[in-house]
C-alpha cells in the first residue's frame, strides 16, 4: 500500500493569540501538525505520539514522550520497591551464606539432640517449653552449648531478625544473672558491631528507603553533639529513645566512628541487659513481653541516661556563660 504524506505549512489563520503562553502555542503546534495518509481506496490519520510538556529550569518548553514519561516512571517504581542494586543484593546474600555455612557448622558438630523441639521462640510460653527441653543438654554440654547459643545471638542480631529478647531472657533462666548478664552484653555487642559493617556495605539505601525522616532527624542531632558523641550515643543506648536496630544500621551511615559506636554500645545496652536477664529467673512470673518495661522501668533507664549527658549539658552551660 502507498502511502502519501505532506507536511503542511503552519497556517497563519490558526487561533493562536499573541497573548497566548508558550506552552498555548506549542500545544496548538503540535495538534495542527497530523500526518494525513491516503491508501489504495482508504485514508486514515496518524497522529503524533502523546507528549507532555515540561520546563527545562530555563524558561523553555520541552516536548516529552508519554511513553518515555511512562518508563522513567515504572524505572522509578521498581527501584523503589527494592532499594538494593544488584551487586549490593549480592553482597548481601554471600555474607549471608557464609554466616549460615557458619552456624549451620556449629550445629551439626554439636551432641545429637531432639532438634524438633527446638525453635526459636515468639512468645513467653514459647520460651517457657524451649528453657525446659534445654535445661539438661546446656547442663550435660556446656561449653557446646554455649557456642552455639553465642552463634545464634550474634546471626540474629547481624541480620535483623527479631527474637533476642527472648534470647537474653533464655540466658537468665539457663545461666542465672552474673553469666547470662555476661553473655548477653557480649553478643549483643559483637552482634551490633558485625550489623554496623553490614551496614556500612550495603546499608544506606535500604536505610534512606525504610525511614528517610528518621535518618534526617539523626543526621542533624549527630551534627550538633559532635564534641560529645559518646555521651550522646550512651544516652541513645540506655534509653529506648530510638530503636536499637535502627541505630546499628544508620550509625556507619551518618559518620559515627566505630570506636564511639562500640564503647557505646557496650555500656549502653549493660542495664537494659541486667533487668532482661534478671527477669528470666523468674519466667513463670512473666505474662508478656511488655511486662519487663513498665514505667518504673523505663523511669530508671531515662535517669540513667541522663546522667550519661550531664557531662555535655555541664559543657555547654559553661560555654553559655
Amino acid at each position: 500500500m502507498a502511502l502519501a504524506s505532506e507536511i503542511k505549512p503552519f497556517p497563519t489563520n490558526v487561533n493562536v493569540r499573541k497573548g497566548k503562553t508558550k506552552e498555548e502555542k506549542l500545544k496548538a503546534f503540535v495538534k495542527f501538525y497530523s500526518l494525513d495518509c491516503e491508501g489504495e481506496g482508504e485514508s486514515f490519520t496518524v497522529m503524533a505520539a502523546p507528549r507532555n510538556l515540561t520546563g527545562d529550569g530555563g524558561g523553555k518548553l520541552v516536548v516529552k514522550d508519554e511513553e518515555s514519561a511512562a518508563a522513567s516512571s515504572s524505572k522509578r517504581t521498581k527501584s523503589e520497591r527494592f532499594p538494593l542494586s544488584r551487586w549490593e543484593f549480592v553482597v548481601f546474600f554471600t555474607v549471608f551464606l557464609v554466616f549460615t555455612t557458619g552456624l549451620l557448622c556449629i550445629y551439626l558438630t554439636m551432641p545429637a539432640a531432639e532438634y524438633g523441639k527446638l525453635k526459636l521462640p515468639r512468645t513467653i510460653s514459647d520460651l517457657r517449653l524451649l528453657k525446659d527441653n534445654l535445661g539438661s543438654y546446656a547442663s550435660e554440654y556446656p561449653a557446646r552449648f554455649i557456642l552455639g547459643y553465642c552463634s545464634t545471638y550474634i546471626f540474629m542480631q547481624t541480620f535483623m531478625i527479631p527474637g533476642t529478647i527472648f534470647m537474653s531472657l533464655l540466658a537468665g533462666a539457663l545461666f542465672g544473672v552474673v553469666r547470662g548478664f555476661v553473655l548477653v552484653v557480649l553478643n549483643a555487642t559483637a552482634g551490633a558491631c558485625s550489623c554496623f559493617f553490614l551496614s556500612k556495605l550495603v546499608g544506606r539505601p535500604l536505610v534512606c528507603w525504610l525511614w528517610p525522616d528518621k535518618l534526617r532527624f539523626f543526621q542533624a542531632e549527630i551534627g550538633k553533639r559532635r564534641d560529645k558523641l559518646l555521651n550522646y550515643m550512651l544516652f541513645l543506648r540506655i534509653t529506648p529513645t530510638l530503636p536499637n536496630l535502627f541505630i546499628n544500621l544508620s550509625s556507619p551511615i551518618v559518620d559515627i566512628p566505630f570506636h564511639v559506636f562500640f564503647l557505646a554500645t557496650l555500656v549502653g545496652l549493660m542495664p537494659a541487659s541486667y533487668i532482661t536477664v534478671r527477669a528470666g529467673l523468674a519466667l513463670g512470673d512473666l505474662k508478656s513481653v511488655k511486662d519487663l518495661y513498665d514505667f518504673k522501668t523505663l523511669s530508671v533507664l531515662f535517669l540513667i541516661g541522663s546522667i550519661s549527658i550531664f557531662p555535655a549539658l555541664l559543657k555547654r552551660k559553661r560555654v553559655y556563660e
